[in-house]
């Protein structure tokens, strides 16, 4: 690799002087709601069966915290780390350009070193990553750098809804596109003995590496599955290019100009969104009674709608109180999100898994939702701390230093 200083014209990453706080703080944000959706299934609490879970001690007060969860918490944090990702993808683009560097080159470059490091994370520490398919989609972004703001806006809008029509044909047909993935995982599960016994207890109860890799070999497949019943990619990819129409037009740079139009997204997306994932949240808790297709039509119309509305509410909040130090507090983890993503699979392996200190399928969701929260404080008093010593977090500088292909400065350089 080249030093940062051999070279003039090509492309740099983003300068600390360069960055916009609001997405920082909106990245932050999101971590703290994605480590609230994931802690549940790193404390294997999704996994345990019904009777377990109903005789905890928290059992009561735990439905009603698996009820909120779905309507404030499911789907609209990965919808927002969508967004931003699209944000992301146009700053890049725009950052080269401006130092007449081929962007999208390093941008691809930028996507396989993410899809190394998402599939390191999927088969080495947690089955539930996303930077695989965030990589892989991200790769298909370029095609649609030369559409226009309206066709964009459209092609989002459809991959979004596409899901809908998707599930009502599943439930109409029969056909369960995911089937073939299912049997792998079961071959995989037949193989190292892991049934639905045993599914929820062992990761706690492996007390070596082996054991845990055996199951995260079928859990990789079960991820897969999740994309595929999930509809995950036509989400995601609509979300993407919503985020790269937002970053193509550099919405996020002059916010308060843009004021009324964010009143109106915090303010329906509220109306429309929450009512309806009260509903999205009882059909989710009830096994989905009205059907597949009209599930999938509710996360639709409540998911994407209140996600929106939360990523209103902040710039609004951050447009009337700029200098609140809070957004500080949500900004600092905010700016190494990558290693923080990754950092809160560790910290869910060493809590609850049996290779460390073995919590696993004996905490209440209470009491999961509460360790999460806890986890995400830790990670922002840290990466206050680190940033304080460094331009980039861990992760962050790797996956610069290969998308770049030069070294760069990891400690800031102190006056003297």
């Amino acid at each position: 690799m080249k030093s940062e200083s051999a070279t003039n014209h090509t492309a740099i990453p983003v300068r600390s002087s360069e960055r916009y706080v609001i997405l920082d703080v909106l990245r932050g944000f999101a971590l703290l709601g994605i480590a609230i959706a994931n802690f549940p299934e790193f404390s294997l609490y999704s996994f345990l069966p019904a009777e377990a879970a109903e005789a905890m001690p928290t059992a009561g007060t735990d439905r009603i915290v698996h009820y909120l969860q779905y309507v404030f918490i499911d789907g609209k944090f990965y919808t927002i780390f969508s967004l931003l990702f699209g944000i992301g993808f146009s700053i890049i683009i725009a950052n080269a350009a401006r130092r007449g560097a081929n962007g999208f080159r390093i941008f691809y470059r930028r996507m396989f070193v993410l899809l190394l490091i998402g599939f390191l994370h999927l088969m080495f520490i947690w089955s539930g990553d996303i930077l695989m398919l965030y990589a892989l989609l991200g790769m298909l972004l370029p095609l649609f750098r030369n559409v226009p703001n309206r066709a964009l806006l459209v092609w989002a809008s459809l991959l979004m809804a596409i899901p809908v029509a998707v599930d009502y044909a599943v439930e109409l047909s029969g056909i369960s596109p995911s089937a073939p993935v299912v049997e792998l995982q079961q071959f995989y599960c037949d193989k190292y003995g892991i049934t639905d016994e045993n599914f929820a207890y062992w990761l706690r109860d492996a007390e070596h590496y082996s054991g845990t890799f055996e199951f995260l070999i079928q859990g990789a497949l079960v991820r897969v599955q999740e994309f595929i019943d999930g509809n995950r990619y036509f989400k995601v990819m609509g979300l993407f290019l919503l985020g790269f129409y937002i970053g193509r037009n550099r919405f996020y740079a002059d916010l308060g100009n843009f004021m009324p139009q964010l009143k109106r997204i915090a303010r329906y997306g509220f109306i429309i969104g929450l009512p309806l994932s009260l509903i999205y949240a009882w059909s989710a808790m009830n096994g989905r009674p009205w059907g597949l297709g009209t599930h999938a039509a509710l996360y639709f119309v409540s998911v994407f709608p209140l996600g929106f509305a939360y990523v209103a509410g902040i710039c609004l909040c951050y447009l009337h109180r700029p200098q609140w130090k809070g957004f500080s507090v949500f900004a600092t983890p905010g700016r190494m999100a990558l290693t923080n993503y990754i950092g809160q699979s560790v910290f869910g392996m060493l809590l609850f898994y049996g290779i460390g200190f073995g919590l696993g399928a004996g905490v209440g969701l209470v009491y999961v939702v509460l360790i999460a929260a806890g986890v995400w404080l830790m990670q922002a008093l840290v990466s206050g701390v680190w940033l304080h010593y460094c331009q980039f977090g861990p992760l962050e500088w790797i996956w610069r230093m290969f998308t770049y292909g030069k070294v760069f400065k990891l400690v800031k350089e102190r006056n003297r």
